[in-house]
């Protein structure tokens, strides 16, 4: 779903139309989308804070201090939204955004944000015809806001006309569409798996290795920027995806990997598998920890799941992409998993480079496709090589599926 896990900022202004808000709230949150409110001190006099509050499961901040006189910080709540919605919007909000003035929390927030801002206007038949009205809209357009069109209907004066505030089902539709423009990948459903597993030898000891899971995160950013609607299974990392709207489902071991890959896979039209899945796993799990003796302790290892070849057996019309990290016969050890795992492409890269493999912030890597074609890419941050892998996915999609 495309407002899935979003962080909308609600602003509501002092208009009749703020009645309709408690539903907007309600609709966003059905949604998926995580919600904060902020209202001016007039709002207060058509819709109540706490009816927001237990609506959005969020405090509802009104000014710029609570009870307590403390603080409240427009610019962690600008900076924490994804897309801020002004609704209802009035003439006399609607000539402070156009003019930049700040008097209220709405328009702090509306002034530090960075996101997208979608406004809807909620005025009577003259007061949104009137010529300064009709500037003033023009000047939020130019600024880039995008502006959901007043509706015709019984207005609070009597009048019938235009200038009721869109329902909050068409508020909803509205946002969801535009967030999809010009989005490639809208519509797609992609697997990422990322970060290391983790295989017990006994409740308190593990084998496993050196993999931080910021390259897969970083892969499964850059398909959520583009619209998709990503799951990331997550062997244990501490780092998170930026993209709120990732559904991540954290697991351990390879065995754990496996299953909810394979539940996932299904479904998916991509699935690209970057997680560093251990080889091995101890036969037996000892079920207490096992003490430090004199003499040596041998492991018995017995060979996991191979995540990545399953998949390939399973494999209908999805484009399946793995990684493989050598230290030595880097591409031909590549070509090969090519085949034996039924993959479209593989992107190889050398624990061995400078700059590149396990818990660093830059990566080298080369990408070789079934067609034995080899790319070759520069030494770049991982969220860059994040975004020539999802390129290159783009463009395998156009050429051969």
């Amino acid at each position: 779903m495309i407002l899935h896990n979003k962080h909308i900022l609600l602003g509501v202004t002092g208009g009749i139309a703020a009645y309709k808000c408690a539903s907007l709230v309600r609709l966003l949150i059905k949604e998926g989308a995580q919600v904060k409110v902020v209202m001016t001190k007039s709002a207060e006099d058509f819709v109540t804070a706490k009816t927001l509050s237990v609506l959005s499961k969020n405090e509802v901040v009104t000014d710029f201090f609570d009870n307590n006189n403390n603080w409240n910080n427009h610019v962690h709540l600008a900076e924490w939204a994804d897309a801020m919605i002004i609704a209802p919007l009035t003439a006399n909000t609607l000539s402070k955004m156009a003019n930049g003035l700040c008097d209220n929390m709405v328009m702090a927030c509306y002034l530090s944000t960075k996101s997208k801002v979608f406004i809807a206007p909620a005025m009577d038949l003259d007061m949104y015809q009137h010529p300064t009205t009709k500037e003033n809209l023009n000047t939020l357009t130019k600024n880039g806001n995008s502006i959901i069109p007043a509706e015709s209907g019984e207005l609070a004066s009597g009048l019938i006309g235009e200038g009721r505030m869109a329902e909050p089902e068409h508020i909803v539709e509205f946002i969801k569409k535009e967030l999809s423009i010009n989005l490639p990948l809208a519509g797609k459903k992609i697997l990422v798996n990322a970060g290391p597993t983790y295989e017990a030898i006994d409740p308190v000891r593990f084998i496993g290795n050196r993999s931080s899971g910021k390259m897969g995160i970083a892969i499964a950013d850059e398909f959520a920027k583009l619209g998709a609607d990503v799951t990331l299974v997550l062997g244990p990392s501490h780092h998170k995806p930026s993209q709120h709207q990732i559904n991540v489902i954290p697991v351990e071991s390879a065995q754990d990997m496996l299953q909810q890959c394979q539940n996932i896979f299904k479904n998916v039209d991509i699935a690209v598998l970057s997680a560093a899945v251990a080889d091995y796993k101890p036969k037996t799990v000892a079920i207490s920890k096992i003490k430090k003796k004199d003499t040596d302790l041998r492991l018995e290892l017995t060979k996991t799941a191979d995540v990545l070849e399953t998949l390939g057996k399973q494999k209908k019309q999805q484009v399946l992409v793995g990684f493989a990290l050598e230290t030595d016969n880097l591409i031909e050890y590549a070509k090969e998993k090519i085949t034996k795992k039924n993959l479209d492409f593989i992107v190889a890269n050398s624990a061995t480079e400078p700059g590149a493999g396990f818990g660093v912030d830059t990566n080298k890597i080369t990408i070789i496709d079934k067609h034995n074609k080899v790319s070759n890419f520069k030494l770049k941050s991982k969220q860059d090589v994040a975004k020539d892998i999802v390129t290159f996915t783009l463009n395998y999609l156009k050429t051969n599926v």
